[in-house]
C-alpha cells in the first residue's frame, strides 16, 4: 500500500520536474518570439526591460532548480527500481508558494513579450499576497487577539448566551422543531 503511494508521488514528481525544466526555457523563447511578432519596435529590448527580466529570471531559476532538486526521483540504474521518490511537490506550504512565484514570473515574461513592459506590474501580486498572509496569520491575531476569528461565531455566541443555552442545546432544539426522530422530547418536572 505504501509502495503504491510512493510510486504515485514519484510519477507526479517526474512529470512536474519535466515541466519545470521546460519552464526554464519556454517562457524565454515565447517572450522573444512574441516580441518579434507583435512588438518589433521593442527589439532589442531596453535596459529597463532587461533589468526586469533578469531581476525576475534569477529567483525563478533558483526556485525551479530547488524544486527540481527536491522532487527528483532516484531509481536503481540496473533494475529501474524506485529508491527514493523525493519530496512531494504537491504539498502545501513553501513548495506551493514557490510554484506560485514561478507561474507569475513565467506569465510576466510571456506577457511582457506580447503586451509590453507594463505587464510586469502583475509581479506586485507576490509581495501583496505575502503582506496579506503576514497580516492574517501573524499581525492580526497578535494585535486584535484571538477572539476576533469571525463575526458569525461571535453572533452565535451572543445569541446562545442571551438564551442561556449552549450550541449543542440550540442544535437539539432546532432538530426537535423539525421533528427529527433522533431527538426525544424530555419533559422537565
Amino acid at each position: 500500500m505504501a509502495n503504491a503511494s510512493a510510486k504515485r508521488i514519484a510519477g507526479k514528481n517526474e512529470t512536474t520536474v519535466k515541466n519545470l525544466r521546460l519552464g526554464l526555457l519556454v517562457p524565454t523563447v515565447l517572450s522573444l518570439l512574441l516580441r518579434l511578432l507583435f512588438r518589433r519596435g521593442s527589439l532589442p529590448p531596453s535596459k529597463s526591460s532587461l533589468i526586469l527580466y533578469l531581476g525576475t529570471f534569477f529567483p525563478a531559476f533558483f526556485l525551479s532548480k530547488y524544486l527540481i532538486q527536491i522532487g527528483t526521483t532516484r531509481r536503481d540504474p540496473t533494475t529501474g527500481t524506485l529508491i527514493s521518490y523525493g519530496e512531494d511537490l504537491n504539498q502545501p506550504g513553501l513548495t506551493e508558494w514557490a510554484f506560485d512565484v514561478l507561474y507569475i514570473t513565467w506569465a510576466c515574461q510571456i506577457g511582457s513579450g506580447a503586451f509590453g513592459d507594463w505587464f510586469w506590474w502583475l509581479y506586485t501580486v507576490i509581495p501583496l499576497y505575502a503582506i496579506y498572509k503576514l497580516w492574517v496569520s501573524v499581525i492580526s491575531p497578535f494585535v486584535l487577539g484571538r477572539g476576533s476569528t469571525s463575526q458569525t461565531d461571535s453572533d452565535s455566541k451572543s445569541i446562545s448566551e442571551e438564551n442561556g443555552t449552549s450550541k449543542r442545546q440550540e442544535k437539539l432544539r432546532k432538530r426537535s422543531e423539525k421533528g427529527d426522530p433522533r431527538v426525544r422530547a424530555q419533559v422537565r418536572k
